[in-house]
């Protein structure tokens, strides 16, 4: 769902006095909730699988931006010997 101005900023006030009713909310609608403090952005609520989620899509991303870099280096290696290599070391019976 996208981020509602109107719904997700909420005060560093609101926060200490409605916490269950904005947890509720942030569960709900799976959106993050912006904590502000003196009417500045502060800190960003997450549900935490949300977060893992996040978490996994940008470990993936790293990973696969390395090895793009590798490969436009010439880093690379025939996928017969990777696949061998691969089955050796998950123990994988051939």
């Amino acid at each position: 769902m996208p981020f509602s101005v109107t719904e997700d900023i909420k005060s560093v006030t609101d926060l200490k006095k409605k916490t269950n009713e904005i947890f509720e909310q942030l569960h709900r609608t799976g959106r993050p909730v912006v904590v502000t403090v003196n009417g500045k952005p502060d800190a960003v609520l997450i549900a935490a699988e949300v977060f893992e989620d996040k978490l996994k899509a940008f470990n993936l991303e790293f990973l696969i931006s390395e090895a793009e870099a590798e490969t436009h280096r010439g880093i690379t290696r025939p996928a017969k010997e990777f696949l061998k290599d691969l089955k050796r070391l998950a123990k994988i019976p051939r």
